[in-house]
């Protein structure tokens, strides 16, 4: 029987539960369970090899040329023009398609080789380099999208256009739920530093598949996610009964319009009761020892830093979430990228090196998929003039991401770049190939996995994508 058929079916038994009155509870654990916890396809389609995802995003754009990637030529040839025969092989931006002179820019800061690997990493992610063995240097990535909304929206869910399921909807929708207190998906977002740079919600949303598998975000302070506890006054039984009369009259709209929006708000509706208790419980941190602290940095005792939230993600991750989003802003570096790039990577660097670090002690990340990626890249040339300041431009023809954990070959480096880290010259990327990927360490196959919408069979990877076989171990 397919989900669908069994939540119809299910939803007869509940209206008995409802008749039953004392059972009623029962019965919104019955709803709970059926639309959060099960999945589509809760064995998969094969043996996984990952339990669970956290998705980074460096949002607004990473410079691959300036932490990763390292091109020699752009040291010697700093200041000189960036060839036509190579600039013009691309889509350009409105903000430098104009310009007249595009010259190089060398990385702002030096590159060594690391590790057995011997992985080149810049001098800007020191803490990065040191578990540069643990990783995998994915540089042949490519996003056809040249601006930061559509490019987000392609990087999350497969296509340019809001309205689709994020990877993270589809994977809670798939593999359902190991946690029935706390939700499956859930979205962490750190503030940008000195700007305005905004995240639309549609990277963690459900599109057309039930709103129960859009993701959850977390903020900052006393109430991490917002409306869940109670009003002043309102104690736990009275809550308790509030609940029981909404879902009692829920499960008889149910039955009379066969809806199963309103299944998943019964769902909704049991998930905040519960996450009552179990969200305070995972945000607070005072457990954690000293010496685990210690490796994320100070930040991690300021709420909503990028190292706090790194640190519950691993909170998260012990508590079987299936998915998590951790989301930097701040990346959005053109004329400022000289002073705005070496501050934020000051801010993710320890955490994200912490967070591998600590998975990898305590067993977590053999069975956990860790993605730190960018919605693209940055151009080798200046946005401007060279001087005063540096800036460079949006690169959608090449950037590069790290994966590392449950199925990737660590210590290694895949695909190339060109001399000036402006094309993908040797096993090209996409976004639908890296979803087909994840899909495939979760035990999904990309090509079955599926939604019918509108007349019509989707998936993550939209009509494209392949499995890429040369980064699994």
């Amino acid at each position: 029987m397919d989900r669908r058929g069994f939540l119809s079916q299910a939803g007869v038994a509940l209206g008995a539960y409802a008749v039953a009155g004392p059972a009623l509870p029962q019965a919104a654990d019955a709803a709970a369970d059926m639309t959060s916890r099960l999945g589509a396809l809760p064995a998969g389609h094969f043996r996984a090899r990952a339990k669970r995802v956290i998705f980074v995003q460096m949002s607004g754009g990473l410079s691959q040329v300036d932490t990763f990637d390292y091109k020699p030529i752009l040291e010697r040839m700093h200041g000189q023009e960036m060839p036509p025969s190579v600039r013009n092989t691309q889509r350009l931006s409105d903000m430098v398609k104009g310009q007249t002179s595009y010259p190089i820019v060398k990385p702002l800061r030096p590159f060594r080789q690391h590790g057995e690997s011997g992985a080149w990493v810049s001098g800007l992610l020191p803490y990065t380099a040191q578990i540069a063995d643990d990783l995998c240097f994915v540089k042949s990535m490519s996003n056809p999208q040249v601006n930061h909304h559509p490019a987000s929206l392609a990087l999350h869910t497969g296509f340019q256009l809001a309205g689709r399921p994020s990877a993270g909807a589809w994977v809670s929708y798939g593999l359902g739920s190991d946690n029935s207190s706390l939700p499956s998906h859930i979205t962490l977002v750190s503030p940008v530093v000195g700007g305005a740079q905004t995240v639309d919600p549609d990277v963690w949303g459900a599109g057309f598949l039930p709103s129960h598998f859009e993701g959850v975000r977390f903020r900052a302070g006393a109430d991490p996610v917002l409306y869940v506890n109670s009003p002043e006054g309102i104690n736990p039984a009275d809550r308790r009964r509030e609940l029981d009369i909404i879902q009692r009259l829920s499960i008889e709209q149910y039955e009379q319009s066969g809806d199963p929006e309103i299944l998943s708000r019964i769902a909704q509706y049991e998930m905040a009761y519960r996450m009552q208790s179990s969200v305070p419980e995972v945000v607070n941190i005072d457990d954690e020892p000293k010496h685990v602290l210690d490796m994320y940095g100070l930040d991690v005792h300021t709420p909503g830093t990028f190292a706090r939230n790194c640190l519950l993600a691993r909170r998260l991750l012990e508590r079987d979430v299936k998915y998590i989003n951790l989301i930097q802003k701040g990346w959005d570096a053109h004329f400022s990228i000289a002073t705005g790039h070496p501050k934020d990577c000051k801010l993710v660097d320890q955490p994200s090196a912490a967070l591998v670090a600590d998975l990898k002690q305590r067993g977590l990340l053999e069975d956990t998929l860790i993605v730190w990626a960018t919605e693209f890249g940055r151009n080798a040339f200046a946005q401007g003039a060279l001087d005063p300041g540096v800036g460079r431009d949006h690169n959608i023809g090449a950037f590069t991401i790290w994966l590392a954990g449950a199925g990737i070959k660590a210590g290694t480096s895949y695909g190339e770049t060109d001399e000036f880290s402006y094309n993908v010259v040797k096993d090209p990327v996409s976004i639908n190939d890296l979803h087909a990927t994840m899909l495939h360490l979760l035990g999904i196959d990309h090509e079955r996995f599926t939604y019918r919408h509108l007349g019509r069979d989707y998936r993550l990877t939209d009509v494209s994508g392949k499995v890429v076989h040369g980064i699994l171990s």
